[in-house]
């Protein structure tokens, strides 16, 4: 198939050849070509909606159907010669047909234009996009799970500010990352439905004279309806823009679990151990172990962020129905896919994969006065009110820190200076274990609600 000077499958309205840069400038072939599979599905559905209506004969359609997947499997050998003239996937498909099958390929636009046709092919690729997109997820879900039931006791100091703050155990945390990315899973559910409607009817924004089954071309296709208003159908790419923002949560939150990976592994924390397949080295220090995987899923985040802001941006001024601006929704969209797909699967291959160094947490845990919720709570139950509670407290910690010991190393008459409430059976909630037993309330880091979470998160996976 070679290059034409002037596109032949709307060139009747003109007098000239097209500019050959402005060929290459309009031309997006280049990217979309990605939407072959996805292109000949919808053509092939249409075509047996035309002879359903009685639009095409049994003769043509059969043609139509056996040339659009004769060309399917050149384009998968790489055998098809793509054309820039041809300007678009779906224009170099159809043009090949006609080469191949004559006539009766010129038949199959009847009823239909580019804007519901490419409309139609973003929707299918995209739910096909999700749908890949969830499988990781489920993935990643099922890895957090199995490691946090098995260190469901593994005791680690919880932080806020990056201080500090309170004993938990790392199969809490674990399930806390599971909860950001089973909400991801959840969006990405009710986004794709929807993705999934049919623009295919639309034709160029009006609908056709033609008396097509829209319903039937739906059900063929796998769609939930088509959808109910033709200028609507060509020109929304709300369901992009939605994709994009729950792509950009998603991210953000593998962002998040990626600077806590880099954290941990760092020698200050020395938390976890990264196997060795998801790190590189250094061209010039033989010591480094560097986590590049969640360095870069970290900074893959502001490719989506910049996505989702460019089609917001594409969109914001449009006016109905198709323009040819829409053209530059693709890129985005295919490189969110593609990023948030290969970040996830290689979440998804490492977590399961994480060493947690559980003396080093716990020796870690000891430090930072993390018990010190756990006195004043102490003193709220022998009947001291909870400021004068926290007040005491904090006295006692300023005292720790003076002599560099925890409370728990403090001596039984040291800590009574700071209320005469504090008994013997104070060093039972003073120690980490105690604390972490104690959090034994719904979503609490107790081991035991930790393994009923993991079992339960397991249970969801399952239900599939």
């Amino acid at each position: 198939m070679s290059d034409q000077s002037t596109n032949q499958t709307w060139g009747g309205r003109f007098t000239e050849s097209t500019d050959a840069f402005v060929a290459v400038f309009t031309a997006s072939v280049g990217f979309d070509r990605r939407m072959y599979r996805q292109d000949i599905q919808g053509s092939i559905a249409h075509a047996r909606m035309l002879l359903r209506i009685k639009v095409l004969s049994e003769a043509d359609c059969a043609a139509i159907v056996q040339g659009l997947e004769a060309i399917r499997g050149e384009i998968e050998r790489g055998e098809f010669s793509w054309s820039t003239a041809l300007e678009d996937v779906h224009m170099n498909i159809e043009a090949r047909l006609t080469e191949r099958i004559g006539d009766a390929g010129k038949r199959l636009h009847t009823g239909r234009s580019r804007n519901d046709q490419v409309a139609t092919d973003i929707r299918l690729y995209l739910r096909d996009a999700i749908d890949v997109i969830l499988a990781e997820i489920r993935r990643l879900l099922g890895g957090l799970a199995e490691l946090a039931m098995r260190e469901a006791a593994t005791i680690m100091p919880g932080f806020t500010h990056l201080q500090v703050a309170q004993p938990v155990t790392f199969g809490h945390h674990m399930l806390a990352w599971f909860e950001m990315v089973k909400r991801d899973y959840e969006r990405l559910v009710d986004c794709r439905k929807r993705v999934n409607v049919m623009p295919l009817g639309a034709a160029a924004l009006a609908g056709t004279s033609y008396p097509l089954d829209r319903p039937y071309t739906a059900q063929l296709l796998g769609f939930d309806a088509p959808c109910a208003n033709s200028l609507d159908a060509v020109s929304d790419r709300d369901f992009a823009i939605e994709f994009t923002a729950a792509a950009a949560v998603l991210m953000t939150h593998l962002s998040r679990m990626a600077e806590e990976l880099v954290l941990w592994s760092s020698a200050q924390f020395d938390f976890i151990d990264l196997p060795d397949r998801f790190c590189t080295g250094s061209s010039i220090m033989p010591q480094k172990k560097n986590p590049d995987v969640p360095e870069l899923v970290r900074g893959k985040v502001g490719r989506v962020n910049g996505h989702l802001i460019a089609l917001l941006t594409l969109m914001k001024s449009q006016p109905l129905a198709y323009n040819k601006d829409n053209q530059e929704d693709k890129e985005p969209l295919f490189d969110t896919a593609d990023t948030v797909l290969g970040c996830l699967r290689a979440f998804a291959d490492m977590i399961p994969a994480l060493l947690p160094k559980r003396d080093n947490m716990l020796q870690s845990a000891r430090r930072g006065f993390a018990t010190a919720t756990d006195l004043a709570d102490y003193l709220v139950r022998k009947g001291l009110p909870f400021r004068d509670a926290h007040e005491a407290v904090g006295q006692a910690v300023r005292l720790g820190v003076e002599t560099e010991r925890d409370l728990a190393e403090m001596a039984l008459e040291e800590l009574r200076q700071f209320s005469p409430l504090i008994e013997d059976d104070v060093f039972t909630v003073l120690t980490l274990e105690g604390s972490v037993a104690a959090r034994d309330v719904l979503g609490g880091t107790a081991p035991n609600r930790v393994r009923d979470a993991a079992s339960q998160a397991q249970a969801w996976i399952a239900q599939g």
